[in-house]
């Protein structure tokens, strides 16, 4: 090719790739003003049916209404909640696969190796509610209060069965602290969800049960008793019911915030239509009335304070979990 030829070849190169470095911002910027383009995924990773499954579709409804795209709820369970983390971090970073993040994929980090850090490989975009957690027995159960099943405990080492909604969940945390603080030893069982593990202690297979408030339908039928609950204060639903606070043990407040993320990356446009379709989702009435079913209230944190929330929570879980010797490098 002549040296004339080159030069112009090149120089047409040159212009074409100035050309696309502008365009692309200019692309980019539409593409996220067209968010978005296709169904959203949103990760629930609980089962179908249980108290988050049924309040994340109504938010998932309301959502899908003002993004003018369904939102379709696919639900992960097992491994207590966790693996929503796996998912996003596998998920392209457009905004159309999202995550409910519950505190136990904070955790499960400082527990165990997994492939994915949520801190990293997650960005969270909205931090939505709370939940109230509960300890029930069935309502013929000869424990009529928190210190019968403590006496109960202590003269039979090892043999009070407990479930939670598995292992390193907030419910099996949050009875282990009170209980190993009572220097109690007991038989921990974790479930998947909720309705497996209150269906047991129905039926009396199970002899406490840790929750969320997915044992109200149970407990206002009559068929569960409610001892003790772990909020600071009394829950409004309950206000018959002590807390775990007043009953002696002030360290045990629990309610474990749950929000919603995507993947790492996304852009902040994108993140921020979800952000505000989300917080308009959460404070519509037919969200607050069934959240309300359940003794949750919501707990709106923006994108920077969820962020911000997520990074303290996990330092105070890293001491909470060397404390009871359920942290990485505990012993075997």
């Amino acid at each position: 090719m002549p040296d004339s030829s080159l030069r112009c070849w090149n120089r047409r190169a040159m212009l074409a790739a100035a050309a696309s470095v502008v365009a692309c911002p200019a692309l980019a910027l539409a593409q996220s003003a067209a968010y978005p383009t296709r169904p959203i995924t949103l990760i629930v990773p609980w089962p179908a049916g249980g108290q988050t499954d049924i309040t994340m579709r109504i938010l998932a409804e309301l959502a899908g209404r003002s993004l003018g795209q369904p939102v379709v709820v696919d639900n992960r369970p097992g491994a207590a909640g966790t693996l929503v983390g796996p998912a996003l971090r596998a998920a392209a970073p457009d905004g159309h696969v999202i995550g409910q993040l519950p505190l136990t994929l904070y955790r499960a980090p400082l527990q165990r190796k997994v492939p994915w850090d949520p801190l990293r490989d997650i960005t969270p975009v909205i931090q939505v509610s709370g939940v109230t957690f509960g300890i029930v027995v069935p309502a013929d159960s000869a424990f009529q209060s928190f210190a019968d099943l403590l006496a109960w405990a202590r003269e039979r080492p090892g043999r009070l069965s407990v479930g939670s909604t598995g292992i390193g969940s907030t419910a099996h945390l949050a009875m282990e602290d009170v209980l190993s603080r009572e220097g109690v030893s007991y038989i921990h069982v974790p479930y998947k969800g909720t309705a497996d593990q209150m269906l047991a202690v129905a039926s009396r297979t199970l002899m406490v049960g840790v929750n969320s408030t997915g044992y109200a339908p149970y407990v206002e039928t009559g068929r569960l008793r409610l001892l003790a609950v772990f909020n600071a204060q009394r829950s409004k639903r309950w206000p018959e019911v002590p807390t775990l606070r007043e009953l002696g043990h002030p360290e045990a407040v629990y309610t474990s915030p749950y929000g919603i993320g995507l993947p790492a990356g996304a852009d902040p446009l994108v993140i921020r239509k979800l952000h505000d379709t989300f917080k308009a989702a959460m404070f519509d009435p037919l969200h607050l009335q069934e959240i309300a079913r359940y003794d949750q209230e919501q707990a709106y944190l923006d994108t920077a304070d969820y962020g911000r929330y997520v990074q303290g929570v996990t330092a105070r879980e890293r001491v909470l979990l060397a404390r009871l010797g359920l942290g990485m490098g505990r012993p075997d």
